[in-house]
């Protein structure tokens, strides 16, 4: 009875967690809340429709302290140089907004886009929304667009977060070179891993 419980109350979990968030993307769904501004580490207002480039636009949910961001760091400068050569716009974004008076603050991400060497957007998400629209659940979590701003990738920049990949698949790469091929995305989703967006509430 008690694994029965249990069960019933993860799955209405995992239910609500949907019905909150919203459910991600689906591939060639359109750019959610392109003209919404939030606030980039410059100071300035910016949106992702201001970010994108000619062929298209890579948005990337991350932190500034996740072991698995850590993890990530040198790939992340790596794709997100990558995306700017390939004429890709970048925005990273910072949803965590219940750390936003610790790791997660204004002033911690600034420190961290210096110490990271970023040059590319790197934004505050206010009350997750933009998170919300996506779906969004971890850090990092790749949505790459297409020039018409149609989502053709989702999910990590890798197979390799765990470090024990057997074949290494760089899919955001990959998918970014076909992208700008003219060709469709092979792997169109795969499955991200990482800490939980840290939502108020």
């Amino acid at each position: 009875m008690k694994k029965i419980l249990l069960l019933a109350t993860v799955l209405v979990s995992v239910f609500l967690m949907s019905f909150i968030y919203g459910d991600p993307l689906n591939i060639g769904d359109a750019l959610p809340k392109a003209d919404v501004k939030m606030k980039d580490i410059s100071g300035k207002e910016i949106s992702m429709q201001m970010a994108k480039k000619e062929n298209g636009l890579l948005v990337m949910f991350s932190c500034n302290t996740c072991p698995f961001v850590v993890k990530y760091q040198a790939r992340t400068q790596e794709i997100c140089a990558y995306a700017q050569k390939m004429n890709y716009g970048v925005i990273v974004i910072n949803s965590n907004e219940a750390k936003r008076t610790d790791d997660d603050s204004f002033d911690a991400m600034k420190q961290y886009y210096k110490e990271q060497k970023y040059n590319w957007y790197y934004a505050v998400d206010e009350n997750s929304s933009i998170a919300d629209a996506f779906g969004a659940m971890r850090t990092p979590e790749c949505f790459l667009f297409d020039k018409n701003l149609k989502l053709a990738y989702h999910g990590a920049i890798d197979n390799n977060a765990t470090g024990d990949a057997m074949d290494l698949r760089n899919h955001l790469r990959i998918a970014m070179d076909e992208l700008s091929a003219g060709k469709e995305v092979n792997v169109k989703t795969s499955r991200s891993v990482g800490c939980t967006i840290k939502r108020k509430g």
